[in-house]
This record gives C-alpha cells, sequence and structure tokens, in this order.
C-alpha cells in the first residue's frame, strides 16, 4: 500500500465580519489526502478494501487489477488520521499482509492500520 501525498484544494470560504470563528472553521472544508491501497491477487478475483472510512462495507471500495503491475488497487480521499481496514477477496476478510501496522479487533483477528498524515 501507498499513500500519495497530495493536497486537495479546498474551496475558498469567505466569511463576513458578522460570521463568528465559530462558524467560520465549520465552513472551511477538511483537508484530505488521496490514499492508494495495494494488493496482490491473482487476476479475476473480486477484491475490496473496507474499513473504519466506509463503515466496513465489504462492497463499498471495488479495487480494479492492474495488469502491468499485477496488483489491485484502490485510491480514496481521507482526511488525516488513523484508519483500520481490512481487504476482501472473494469474500474472505485479509489483513494487509505488506503493512506490519495492525490492532487485534473483536473477531479475534487483526485489521491493518494506516495513518493519513
Amino acid at each position: 500500500m501507498r499513500i500519495k501525498a497530495t493536497k486537495t484544494n479546498a474551496a475558498q470560504v469567505v466569511v463576513s465580519k458578522k460570521t463568528t470563528p465559530t462558524a467560520a472553521k465549520k465552513a472551511r472544508k477538511t483537508e484530505t489526502r488521496e490514499v492508494v491501497f495495494t494488493v496482490h491477487a491473482e487476476r479475476g478475483k473480486n477484491v475490496f478494501v473496507a474499513g473504519e472510512f466506509n463503515n466496513w462495507d465489504p462492497t463499498a471500495k471495488k479495487m480494479a487489477f492492474k495488469v502491468r503491475e499485477g496488483i489491485y488497487t484502490a485510491s480514496m480521499k481521507l482526511a488525516p488520521g488513523d484508519y483500520q481496514y481490512k481487504f476482501v477477496i472473494d469474500g474472505t476478510w485479509c489483513a494487509d499482509p505488506e503493512n506490519v501496522n495492525s490492532v487485534a479487533n473483536d473477531q479475534g483477528t487483526f485489521n491493518s492500520v494506516i495513518t493519513v498524515k
């Protein structure tokens, strides 16, 4: 897995003098980073990434097979923070074999963890 450190341009916010600092803070969009998830799996598999960022939905984010690289990839924009995730390959939940950062879960297995800065 690799994290691509690109910034998303937030829309400019025009704040009048009557706007409170709290309202201005809420009006600003959270800066996000593009995160690219990658996993090696045989071509023809149904591969998804699920985690805290999509309510652990096992079919919310399908990964695409890249023939030249021989890997599945998916990208998404995430706000800075720590996120737990797993890959779902043909219905089987798998921790990221290339990520040593993990935490135990309530299923008796481990979730992979990424930190978006």
